[in-house]
């Protein structure tokens, strides 16, 4: 096993799993309650960058706090969906898998 193009070859992963990160800032994933009364837009990083909210929900705390769990929840594990999958395909396409080591670059 050659170490130096080993530790070439990881210093390439990892900048390459830094890029995709800055590149999934980039990336919205938009969701929104069945009836449309609250829509959500995030980063695939999860990062949330905008909430509407309809008026009629704003007559019911409970109400609104309910969708805003139900509309969140599901962007989120969209987001995280779309990032785990771009930054496996970085991972598996560039590194050799050392057993042991499969959660180093998550």
């Amino acid at each position: 096993m050659d170490l130096m193009g080993m530790m070439g070859k990881l210093k390439e992963t990892q900048q390459k799993i830094e890029e995709t990160k800055k590149r999934l800032d980039s990336v919205l994933i938009d969701e929104q309650s069945n009836d449309a009364l609250l829509k959500v837009t995030l980063t695939a990083n999860r990062a949330i960058k905008s909430i509407a909210i309809d008026d009629s929900l704003l007559e019911d705390k409970d109400q609104l706090e309910d969708y805003l769990i139900l509309v969140l929840n599901k962007a989120i594990e969209k987001a995280t969906n779309v990032n785990q999958t771009e930054l496996d395909a970085v991972t598996k396409m560039d590194m050799p898998m050392i057993p042991g080591m499969e959660d180093l670059f998550k």
